[in-house]
């Protein structure tokens, strides 16, 4: 007899449904799967198998032919093991197929017939409200994530024998069997907020500048650059930037959430991504894990950290190449990895955050500490090419601390990330009603079409800031940068227009431009 299972798999972050066909018929025994599929799918088979033989399903020695289509889609790292499984026992008449209309089947198998959970629930649970699908039998522990996306009926089941017993129970009683999965999405929120321990920045003594530049690249999104000598908090002002943006809005959420789940970072029983994503990965990270990819293609540590921040400490560290990689996910906020199967693409609009010391050792200008040549000095500056140098909107210099702002006295006047973040989400609201009716979210996201439309300037403006371009030698990228800037700086001030003190302050955060950066680099050989 013959057989048809909807499942779901994802390519990329691309989700599919897959048609599950098996066919049991006389002849030859063997167990034969096909469909343009690698080994570890076909060793489906064998998992089928034993779990069937281990709940008490006795198959007869018959010729079963399992097919997986479409065929023209490589099938990589996708478990299909439960629709197999109950595809033969519907061959075998012993479950009706018409209880499995409109429904997509997920789950791997135990030898023992138990399901285990696998990835990428959310975007198939996605994909099948799109095909109209109504119902949705997975893993148990995969349940909350998707029961996540509203309108389909999500079913978690724990073992075969579970799902063997859903689907032949009448109609009428299989919700009072297995209750479909439901979850609460405000209320999941609600609790992330609760119980959520965040950093604050009240616990930041002095740094002033550091703290104004990085609540003016938290209010546009604009990625900053940190430089300073070891120990004067760079990497505690980094830690502490999520505490300061908006919270995660639902769409942010599932977009975030599709991604870990592709990535099988979700933990059990894990409904929603709700905090801001915070990557920090180390120097020797391998390029792979940085940008995403491998044989079977899966987002990377920049993907993770879409709608977030990306921070890396000890810039320089990092290999030239692995930098370079950031160049156009930062310029497109989606990274592309082509391969001989296909062009797989994954979101990456991160913030970047970057901190560096000013030589290798990190404590020039002091020379005393300082024995740092010029020629080693220019390597290790040399290692954040100009490229990328170009794309960082903002960069701060962050002294060492005086002993003067450790205080009490002085600890007890510092903001806190709530009195931060408030001036942030004004400055964000004055973007979101300046940008109603189109597709832009931030200043940082502006064109120069845009610029011109929103960030018009007065006579002495235009005058001071073409002097200003003219001196520092600047690239046309950083003067719509300078200008992007000049426009958040005004937003948090609440201003509708840029005046030549925006304009000034925007200015001062552009030290990694062309002459003046190079001026820099000898200023610290010298």
């Amino acid at each position: 007899m013959f057989s048809s299972v909807t499942s779901g798999a994802v390519r990329g972050i691309i989700s599919y449904l897959i048609d599950v066909e098996v066919d049991v018929s006389s002849g030859l025994p063997g167990f034969n799967m096909v469909g343009f599929m690698s080994g570890d799918v076909k060793e489906a088979g064998a998992r089928v198998k034993v779990a069937l033989k281990n709940i008490g399903v006795k198959i007869p020695a018959s010729k079963i032919t399992v097919n997986l289509s479409p065929a023209d889609i490589k099938k990589e790292g996708i478990v299909v093991d439960l629709p197999v499984a109950l595809g033969i026992m519907i061959a075998m008449g012993e479950i009706s197929e018409e209880n499995v209309k409109d429904t997509v089947v997920l789950g791997e198998l135990g030898l023992d017939g138990e399901i285990k959970a696998v990835k990428g629930i959310l975007p198939i649970v996605n994909k099948a409200k799109e095909m109209g699908i109504k119902t949705v039998i997975l893993p148990k522990a995969n349940a909350c994530e998707g029961a996540v996306v509203e309108g389909v009926k999500v079913v978690g089941v724990g073992s075969l024998q579970e799902a063997v017993c859903y689907l032949t129970a009448p109609l009428y009683e299989r919700d009072m069997l297995i209750k479909p999965t439901k979850v609460d999405i405000e209320a999941i929120f609600r609790n992330a907020a609760q119980y959520e321990e965040t950093l604050d920045f009240a616990d930041i003594n002095g740094q002033a500048a550091v703290k104004r530049a990085v609540e003016i690249a938290a209010a546009g999104f604009h990625h900053i650059l940190l430089v300073g000598p070891p120990g004067s908090g760079k990497s505690m002002v980094a830690k502490r930037i999520p505490s300061i943006l908006p919270e995660l809005s639902l769409d942010e959420s599932l977009e975030v959430s599709t991604i870990y789940s592709v990535a099988g970072m979700l933990k059990e029983d894990q409904a929603l991504i709700t905090k801001r994503p915070f990557m920090s990965p180390h120097h020797l990270i391998t390029e792979t894990a940085l940008t995403g990819g491998g044989t079977i293609p899966r987002p990377g540590v920049i993907s993770l950290a879409h709608r977030g921040v990306l921070f890396l400490d000890e810039m320089p560290e990092f290999p030239r190449a692995k930098l370079d990689m950031l160049r156009q996910p930062m310029e497109d906020k989606y990274i592309h990895i082509a391969r001989s199967r296909g062009t797989f693409s994954y979101p990456a609009d991160f913030q970047l955050v970057g901190a560096l010391n000013p030589c290798p050792c990190g404590y020039y200008p002091d020379r005393n500490k300082c024995k740092c040549t010029s020629n080693e000095i220019r390597r290790y500056l040399g290692h954040i090419s100009g490229p990328i140098l170009d794309r960082i909107d903002i960069c701060v210099e962050a002294p060492r601390v005086d002993i003067s702002d450790l205080s009490s006295k002085i600890r007890s006047k510092n903001e806190s990330s709530e009195i931060i973040r408030k001036r942030v989400l004004a400055a964000r609201k004055m973007q979101e009603e300046r940008f109603k009716g189109t597709k832009l979210r931030f200043n940082s996201e502006m064109s120069p079409s845009d610029i011109e439309k929103y960030c018009p300037l007065g006579l002495k403006e235009q005058a001071y800031l073409e002097n200003v371009f003219c001196k520092m030698e600047l690239s046309a990228r950083a003067y719509h940068k300078i200008l992007r800037i000049a426009r958040t700086i005004a937003d948090i001030e609440g201003e509708q227009n840029i005046d030549q003190l925006h304009i000034m302050e925007a200015v001062s955060y552009r030290m990694t431009d062309g002459k003046y950066w190079h001026q820099k680099e000898e200023t610290y050989a010298n």
